[in-house]
């Protein structure tokens, strides 16, 4: 095949379907420079506005999630921008022709892949959890391959389509040559001190917030340094919390951390919830961490993914409902327990699976060329 291959990469939603995607991209094109991509996603979704800052096109779909419990009356208005955006994405794809189309998970990944089968264009999924996306299950009969981060998925898809390849992380968390010290004094903080990172995600996460509001005393004597990332969502109204109740002077608070190679480097501890990407990086960086799964996900599949790692001594995990009582005093001791942090680095390093991008990105090429 002499052309440049052309590829239709479609999801989103969340960082946990756009990183591995953008990530699986760029290996396309280290591959293969000439390689055309384009982006399907979901109109007014975080994808719109990452794409493109990664130097990719993207078309946006009218799709959404359908509301629960189902025969709430705005499902059919949902129902109809669904049946509209398969359409779409049945013309985007006539117009780019592309060789292969490959789905991460996401509200526009359905449209988009199954647009693809209905055009005899080979598909790829790549799915990031431990227990598959009702989408993908009902798209893996036609893909030609499916690639998984955990063990066991044979549950869900045809074994003979599965590869275990992992889940892609930012490059950039890998790539950073910043120091404990140097990431530590960005964010105003004493190098000597343990330190706790706490992140919700790119949104947020209310109960993981409302377990430092509730425990802003013992924050404050505890001689530790905290990194609290409470998400755009919540921030100004933790802002007006902090105002009253009065913020530490060992906690530093930001709506949104850019720079999370330079956090990462700086935490002794990570508290997060159980994205299926967050805990793909904390294996590849061996980051000792305490899960708190989020439980509005579809399947409870947070709390699946969280299970694979303490089943192996690889995580702490504290359940949602009782965080708020449990969580920091938990995280407070385990930072103290020197023995307990070596052993959790030490066991989470042992799941990673490293160079995903680059195996996932060989077999969209073999696909595209086949």
């Amino acid at each position: 095949m002499n052309e440049a291959i052309r590829v239709i990469i479609s999801g989103g939603g969340t960082g946990g379907h756009i990183f591995p995607a953008i990530s699986i991209a760029n290996a396309i094109r280290e591959l293969q420079p000439d390689a055309k991509i384009l982006f399907v996603g979901a109109e007014g979704r975080m994808e719109m506005q990452r794409v493109p800052q990664a130097g990719y096109d993207i078309k946006g779909l009218p799709i959404r999630g359908f509301l629960r419990p189902l025969w709430k009356p705005g499902n059919i208005g949902v129902a109809i921008d669904y049946l509209k955006s398969k359409r779409m994405a049945k013309q985007i794809l006539r117009e780019f022709q592309p060789h292969v189309a490959v789905g991460v998970g996401g509200y526009a990944s359905s449209a988009a892949l199954g647009a693809a089968n209905s055009l005899g264009i080979p598909t790829l999924i790549q799915e990031q959890n431990s227990y598959a996306g009702l989408a993908n299950k009902q798209l893996a009969a036609k893909a030609q391959k499916i690639c998984v981060a955990y063990e066991g998925m044979e549950r869900f898809f045809p074994k003979e389509k599965i590869m275990l390849t992992g889940n892609p992380v930012r490059q950039a968390l890998l790539d950073s040559k910043v120091t404990r010290e140097e990431a530590l004094r960005s964010f105003g903080l004493d190098p000597a001190r343990k330190t706790i990172l706490l992140v919700g995600g790119s949104l947020g996460a209310r109960t993981i917030n409302e377990s430092v509001m509730q425990h802003l005393g013992e924050i404050a004597v505890s001689g530790l340094q905290f990194i609290w990332q409470t998400g755009k969502y919540y921030s100004r109204q933790i802002a007006e919390e902090l105002k009253q109740k009065g913020r530490p002077d060992c906690l530093v608070v930001c709506d949104f951390i850019a720079d999370m190679a330079a956090a990462y480097r700086a935490a002794d501890l990570v508290i997060s919830r159980a994205g299926a990407s967050s805990i793909s990086e904390f294996c590849l960086i061996g980051q000792p961490v305490i899960l708190v799964p989020s439980p509005n996900v579809a399947e409870d599949h947070q709390t699946k993914n969280a299970m694979a790692l303490v089943n192996r001594q690889a995580a702490l995990y504290v359940k949602d409902s009782e965080a708020p009582e449990k969580l920091i005093r938990l995280a407070i001791a385990t930072v103290r327990d020197d023995a307990r942090l070596k052993s959790l680095s030490e066991n989470v390093l042992k799941m990673a699976l490293p160079d995903s991008a680059v195996i996932i990105a060989k077999e969209v090429i073999k696909l595209a060329t086949q």
